[in-house]
């Protein structure tokens, strides 16, 4: 899920469209009215985003303190203008990047890909997966490679791919990989979805694969490994 923060409801609803057309769930939010939803958000609703946009308000330099103090999310500025000022200001206040509008959806989850891949890259973000070599898994809308050949996925299947493939070595519930893929503000979709979803992409893999790199346990939910 992407939350895009700005005053303007015209940009928020844009995102939204955007993001919508590629699959993917997003949220706009009022400076005031996302202030309030970060500070009492549960665990498992910042765990299901994946992206912070921040767009044109007073808090700008400040928003992104208070996110890093509550959600491992990337942060994303959004600029009207080139301002070389502006951008060092935005880095000294803790944003992960900058980008300037229009900006395209696809290029946004390009560079939040680029930012998963480094986190897994990371020594202590790093789990044991054997499968890592048999399976390549882009973040950005792409297609994951399964040894060698690209295996095409339904948006939804490909968008649990990569939320189990981010999280491998930990175990998540349904309810997690719903609020990812559907948005924690989804009230229309049975969570009861997960399950075909997930079951027809175990199939899809344990056929390229020749084994089931999805663990589950009833209860206690799935987990990459």
């Amino acid at each position: 899920m992407y939350i895009i923060v700005d005053e303007r409801e015209l940009v928020t609803t844009g995102y939204r469209s955007g993001f919508d057309r590629e699959g993917v769930s997003a949220v706009g939010f009022d400076p005031s009215d996302f202030n309030d939803w970060i500070a009492g958000a549960a665990e498992e609703d910042l765990g299901a985003v994946e992206a912070i946009l921040i767009g044109d308000c007073s808090a700008r330099e400040t928003l992104p303190r208070l996110v890093k103090s509550r959600c491992k999310a990337p942060v994303i500025a959004m600029n009207d203008t080139h301002c070389l000022e502006q951008t060092l200001g935005l880095f000294a206040a803790g944003v992960d990047d900058v980008v300037r509008k229009p900006v395209h959806v696809k290029e946004i989850m390009a560079r939040v890909g680029a930012f998963n891949r480094r986190a897994q890259a990371r020594p202590e973000e790093r789990a044991a997966a054997p499968v890592e070599h048999d399976l390549e898994v882009f973040f950005d809308g792409r297609d994951p490679i399964v040894r060698g050949e690209v295996l095409a996925l339904p948006r939804r299947e490909r968008r649990i791919l990569e939320y189990l493939f981010k999280n491998k070595g930990k175990r998540v519930q349904r309810e997690q990989i719903f609020s990812a893929v559907y948005g924690v503000f989804n009230e229309n979709v049975d969570e009861a979805v997960v399950e075909s979803h997930i079951s027809k992409l175990r199939k899809k893999l344990r056929g390229r694969l020749g084994y089931d790199p999805i663990d589950s346990k009833r209860f206690l939910g799935y987990m990459f490994a």
